[in-house]
């Protein structure tokens, strides 16, 4: 499995996600994210400014949550 976190560096928030996200990570349930820095390109801020932290499962799926870890959102895309 693999996560998408568009994220922003000054932002406790989007640390406090990844700490989280990554806590959830087990032996038998390995996964791996991709910190995105969404003020490193113009589109990626017009679409996330204020929604980071956001999180993908799938990117072809809608987010799985933002603001703050869902869980039974990331345990369902981990099932």
């Amino acid at each position: 499995m693999h996560f998408t976190l568009y994220s922003r560096s000054y932002c406790h928030l989007c640390q406090d996600m990844l700490e989280a996200l990554n806590a959830l990570q087990t032996p038998e349930r390995p996964f791996t994210v991709a910190v995105i820095d969404v003020d490193a390109d113009a589109t990626l801020v017009a679409r996330f400014d204020e929604l980071v932290p956001v999180l993908y499962g799938d990117l072809d799926q809608p987010e799985l949550c933002h603001y703050f870890l869902d869980e039974s959102a990331v345990k369902r895309a981990l099932a």
